[in-house]
Formats: C-alpha cells, sequence, structure tokens
C-alpha cells in the first residue's frame, strides 16, 4: 500500500506516516506540504492507492484540492482527515469527490479500516454525521412501509446481517451459512437496499438501531 499524505503540518505527517506504516511493513508513505506540491507528485507516484488529505491548507484548500486531483487522477481515492468535526464539512468532502473522512481526534484502528473500506470500493462515513444519516433512512424506510423493521428482511438476511456486522469478510459468511459468495453478496446488496444504507458500517448501525442484531 503507498498512501499520499498532504499536510502542511510536518510534525503531524511524520506521525500519522509512522503510524500508517504500524499498519504493515508493506505501507509506503510520501508526503507533500500542499495542495501543488500534491499534484506534482501525483503525476511522480503513479503507483499510489490513496491521498489522506487535511482540508485546512495554505493556499488551495482541501476541498478544492478533492476537484483538482480527480481531475489528474480520477480513480485515486481520497481520505479527509481533517481537525473539523463539523457535519457540513464531511458533506461537503463527499460533494466533492472523497471516499472517506476521518478527524485527527480519531484512534490508528479507525483510521486504518477507513482506509482499508476506501481501498475496499467502499466509503467511510464518520461517526460524527453517521448517526445523522442513519437516523434519517430509517425514517425513510418506515414511512415507506408499514411492516416492523425486522419484516423487511428475511431471516437469511438478518443471520447475514449480524455477521456483516460484526466484521466477517464474505467468504467467511459463506461458509459459515453453507451459502456460495455469490448468494451472500447478492443478500448483502438486499440488505442495504431494505435498510437505505450505502456500506456495510452503516448497515451494522441501522441494524442495531432497528433491533435487528
Amino acid at each position: 500500500m503507498k498512501i499520499l499524505i498532504v499536510d502542511d503540518h510536518p510534525v503531524l505527517r511524520d506521525g500519522v506516516a509512522k503510524l500508517l506504516q504500524l499498519g504493515g511493513d508493506d505501507t509506503v508513505v510520501v508526503q507533500a506540504s500542499s495542495a501543488d506540491e500534491a499534484m506534482r507528485m501525483l503525476d511522480q507516484h503513479i503507483d499510489l492507492d490513496a491521498v489522506l488529505l487535511d482540508l485546512t491548507l495554505k493556499g488551495m484548500d482541501g476541498q478544492a484540492a478533492i476537484t483538482e486531483f480527480a481531475k489528474i487522477r480520477p480513480a485515486l481515492p481520497i481520505v479527509i482527515f481533517s481537525a473539523s468535526e463539523n457535519p457540513q464539512d464531511v458533506r461537503n468532502a463527499f460533494a466533492h469527490g472523497a471516499l472517506g473522512y476521518v478527524t485527527k481526534t480519531s484512534s490508528l484502528h479507525t483510521l486504518m479500516t477507513a482506509m482499508k473500506m476506501v481501498l475496499e470500493g467502499e466509503r467511510y462515513v464518520p461517526p460524527i454525521v453517521l448517526d445523522e444519516l442513519v437516523s434519517r433512512h430509517t425514517d425513510i424506510v418506515r414511512a415507506q412501509s408499514s411492516a416492523p423493521m425486522d419484516m423487511l428482511l428475511t431471516q437469511r438476511q438478518i443471520e447475514v446481517l449480524r455477521y456483516v456486522a460484526a466484521g466477517v469478510p464474505n467468504k467467511v459468511i459463506a461458509d459459515k451459512l453453507g451459502l456460495s459468495e455469490k448468494t451472500v453478496k447478492a443478500h448483502i446488496t438486499s440488505i442495504f437496499k431494505a435498510l437505505n444504507v450505502l456500506n456495510r458500517t452503516q448497515a451494522a448501525v441501522a441494524g442495531r438501531k432497528a433491533g435487528l442484531i
């Protein structure tokens, strides 16, 4: 895994780089102090897997940088790493194209979880907005259906949801339930649709909130 950290505080950059490298010996970290420098590095490091970007940079700010990075490397996932815990900043970051948002008060485990989810093609939505999103989604689902929440999912889907909430990979879920991975993926897609959520983390929160798990 090769990650570009973009932050104008060198001590923080070095600290985060060391933390990320604790997650695996094969993790390579490169650093930039501004969005302009980062854009030059995108050309120099074509093997980057992700960008960890601060919002409050000198010169071009992080929100604008997301858009500019996408012009150069549209497939490169961007995770915001910011001191801001304002839900509006989170929403703006996702609107500009970020795939994850981690606050600087988060633990190493949270940061690594976010990076892993984004690299696997999912979005990482932080707790500061997740409860708000899940509450809104749950209210919408309840408004659209007079059936109890546990009637929106089959018993098998609830079993799958329990494993998803525990962080169990699809292959292991398939082995435990005697299903194919394709069937497990189909169940998870149906769960997301029924709960009106976007990813596994939101599905777990929605499932607990609804009393399904």
